[in-house]
């Protein structure tokens, strides 16, 4: 019944929604048509409400008009228990049922889940080996390795019809949002952090995939392609990488990573093994120290004063302005870079005319390690959780 609802209320809208590109709505992957789902149930149970409520409008002011005189006239009615029954019980039954579906639907749709199905008619089969690509936002462009074939491509995606795959997601530099609507929902790609993402293509085709956060002036053109073959033409595909593509190792990497806007798809025959872990913890460029280990010192306790050689191995996000770079950080005096406004900013008193403190880490007495410029873990409520830094005491 909701899908037949459905099919007449799109074949009513469509000459109204000629222009549109209706991929959110007509996806071609099995968790974007359950959010699809989603969506029309969504809509479908507030109409019951919406649709009543304009109809009862107009009918009121058309019946009750001045000039029908045979509409009942009673100045003196103030209550009616059905009517009270009838105004709270539908919308709160309405509310019941959106919480229900709501509540299945964020559990069920949650990114980090494995799937369980490769469409509603088919589970996933018990001998099915997930295709894992590890994905990487970078200025402006998309990073993608497969580490399970050793290669790995810039702003062109492939994968198997009706073959899972597991995404692992992070950024180089600033938060992006990786997202193929016909695939799945959009999840963010962050410095230092991994997020994933589990889905499936149920169709052939050439699909639009690009970054749903704006993260600098090269954003506009982070763009990429994402092919859903058959398994003869994804091994071709495969194929073609090795033949066309180069070696990608960290020299290279540190090329492809400074920012550049319309990224040609470039091929890679090769890639080393713990490039996506160096750039998942800050250190693919050599002589930096990766986040695992910081995380780990900071756990152990801290280094104390031995660990003030450490400082210049934790600088990040300060290596692009002190080469020249052009850099999506902050503005002056976080990186240097003066403020893109005419006018400066007033902070040298606060509202008390007391001049504020300098949050200057370095110079704080018992701190030996720099402010670190990832983003922090979460801590489970959607906050970032505290930086941590060593203490020399």
């Amino acid at each position: 019944m909701l899908k037949r609802f459905f099919q007449i209320s799109l074949a009513l809208f469509l000459p109204l929604l000629a222009g549109c590109n209706m991929v959110v709505m007509s996806p071609s992957g099995d968790i974007a048509a359950q959010q699809r789902d989603l969506i029309v149930i969504s809509v479908v149970l507030m109409l019951l409400i919406i649709v009543p409520v304009l109809f009862l409008t107009l009918y009121f002011a058309w019946h009750y008009r001045r000039t029908n005189v045979n509409a009942a006239y009673d100045p003196e009615w103030h209550h009616s228990t059905r009517l009270e029954v009838i105004i709270w019980a539908a919308p709160l039954a309405i509310i019941i049922a959106l919480g229900a579906v709501t509540w299945i639907s964020t559990h069920k749709l949650d990114p980090y889940r494995p799937l369980d199905r490769i469409d509603a008619a088919r589970p996933i089969p018990a001998d099915a080996r997930p295709l894992t690509v590890e994905v990487v936002a970078l200025d402006w462009k998309w990073l993608f390795f497969y580490p399970e074939l050793g290669i790995a491509t810039v702003n062109e995606l492939a994968a198997p019809v009706d073959v899972p795959i597991n995404f692992k997601i992070t950024a180089s530099s600033v938060m992006n949002s990786f997202y193929i609507p016909a695939l799945a929902g959009q999840v963010y790609a962050m410095p230092g952090m991994e997020t994933k993402l589990h889905a499936v293509i149920n169709k052939e085709g050439e699909f639009d995939g690009f970054s749903a956060n704006y993260s600098g002036p090269g954003f506009s053109h982070m763009r990429f392609k994402f092919h859903g073959l058959n398994q003869q033409r994804f091994d071709e595909w495969i194929a073609r990488v090795k033949t066309q593509g180069t070696a990608l190792n960290r020299d290279a990497y540190l090329r492809l990573e400074k920012p550049s806007e319309k990224e040609p798809i470039r091929y890679y025959a090769s890639a080393d093994k713990d490039l996506y872990s160096s750039i998942l913890n800050l250190c693919a460029e050599n002589g930096k120290m990766c986040m695992s280990e910081m995380m780990h010192i900071d756990m152990m306790g801290g280094a104390g004063k031995e660990s003030a050689e450490n400082r210049e191995k934790l600088e990040y996000d300060n290596r692009r302005v002190e080469r020249g770079e052009n850099t999506n950080s902050p503005t002056h005096p976080a990186s240097g870079e003066p403020s893109r406004s005419p006018q400066e900013p007033n902070s040298t008193v606060n509202d008390n005319g007391q001049q504020p403190m300098q949050h200057d880490m370095h110079n704080m007495p018992g701190m030996d390690m720099q402010h670190q410029g990832h983003q922090a873990p979460d801590n489970g409520d959607g906050n970032p959780a505290p930086t941590q830094l060593n203490n020399n005491n």
